[in-house]
């Protein structure tokens, strides 16, 4: 937890308007922010489906500006006060449709905020158009920002990413149905709020960008899914909400979390380079693979053997499994732990870098008897 920050205001609500609560809060205070400002999407008719019932659509007054230029001098304003509070390690998420998106887009570049990703999240249960007059909106827009093109280093937890996504490398494209049924905060047999997000989302978002402990801020509260999702993954949080009857849904939801009495461990991924080092000649020596072995590339274009010292070797060269790999690809460098397969009893290529995974459980982490 951040020391330069009141305790009395971590794991809170803060009512009031988001830029005054912000510029109020301790610089360089928080780890990450997810905002999901309102998107002045200025609706002048109803929208009627064709059983002509009412579309429950966004028409809060919270959505509402004069003009552009106000939305505009709105939205720099709450983010040039995030990019104060924010850690020089942390990140900023901003979600909208092409109703806003843009807009912030080019506020955030004019203050200095340094891109790393645009993240589309394909919604799986989109509201069709029902005027059948456009192409059906299934998609919203996050950008992922660092505070600066100079900063060097941020969170980002590329391996829980990969778990994921069957361990490939996570894509930019996030595939997750809208926020219904269940998990939908109701309000007198309504929606509590008219933009809840998903919890499925909100999660891949924390859990990509923070680490256990860390301090996760939403400026645009709502119904409290932030604080809901980080509380339930050991993070800290603060919600910023200006309405009593949001605050009210947020903290009854939030209480009523109760996170999982399990080891800080469960909750992270290691990255591979926290692992304990390993060598291919430990694999050799501890008889998981012999002297003779043949390992493959992953089309079985190329092979070489092992050798007694945790060489490998071809025709041509023999060297570590990095070297060899470089060499038969023509390229200056290779993750030899991800370029060689071996083939188990059936004949299936198996990674050796499972294997490395096989010795760690057996002769360091001894979960394998």
């Amino acid at each position: 937890m951040k020391k330069n920050i009141d305790n009395k205001k971590i794991d809170t609500i803060i009512q009031g308007d988001c830029v005054d609560v912000l510029n109020s809060l301790p610089e360089k205070s928080v780890d990450m922010i997810f905002a999901d400002p309102p998107y002045n999407l200025q609706l002048e008719n109803k929208l009627i489906r064709p059983n002509e019932t009412e579309v429950d659509a966004v028409n809060d007054e919270w959505d509402k500006f004069d003009s552009v230029d106000e939305y505009d001098k709105f939205t720099h304003s709450w983010l040039s006060a995030c990019r104060r509070i924010l850690s020089d390690t942390g990140t900023i998420w901003v979600i909208g449709t092409y109703h806003n998106i843009f807009r912030v887009g080019k506020i955030m570049t004019d203050l200095g905020y340094w891109t790393l990703n645009d993240i589309v999240w394909i919604k799986t249960n989109p509201m069709p158009n029902f005027r059948g007059v456009r192409f059906t909106n299934a998609h919203e827009t996050l950008i992922w920002s660092k505070k600066s093109k100079k900063q060097t280093k941020y969170i980002f937890n590329y391996q829980a990413m990969k778990m994921y996504n069957d361990e490939k490398q996570m894509r930019s494209d996030w595939h997750i149905p809208i926020c219904s049924g269940g998990e939908r905060c109701k309000f007198n047999g309504g929606k509590a709020h008219s933009t809840q997000k998903p919890e499925g989302l909100i999660r891949r978002v924390i859990l990509s960008s923070t680490n256990i402990g860390d301090v996760v801020l939403d400026p645009f509260f709502g119904s409290g899914t932030t604080g809901a999702v980080a509380k339930s993954l050991k993070r800290h949080w603060i919600g910023i909400e200006k309405e009593m009857k949001y605050i009210d849904v947020a903290k009854a939801r939030i209480d009523s979390v109760v996170p999982a009495l399990l080891d800080d461990d469960f909750y992270i991924t290691p990255a591979k380079k926290d692992l304990p080092k390993v060598s291919f000649a430990n694999l050799v020596e501890s008889g998981l693979f012999k002297e003779g072995d043949i390992l493959y590339s992953s089309n079985k274009k190329c092979h070489a053997r092992i050798c007694a010292d945790g060489a490998i070797k071809n025709d041509q060269l023999r060297g570590s499994i990095h070297r060899v790999g470089a060499f038969v690809e023509e390229r200056k460098s290779c993750n030899g732990w991800d370029y060689w397969f071996f083939c188990d009893k059936d004949g299936k290529l198996n990674s050796i870098d499972d294997m490395r995974n096989t010795y760690r459980d057996k002769y360091i982490n001894k979960k394998i008897d």
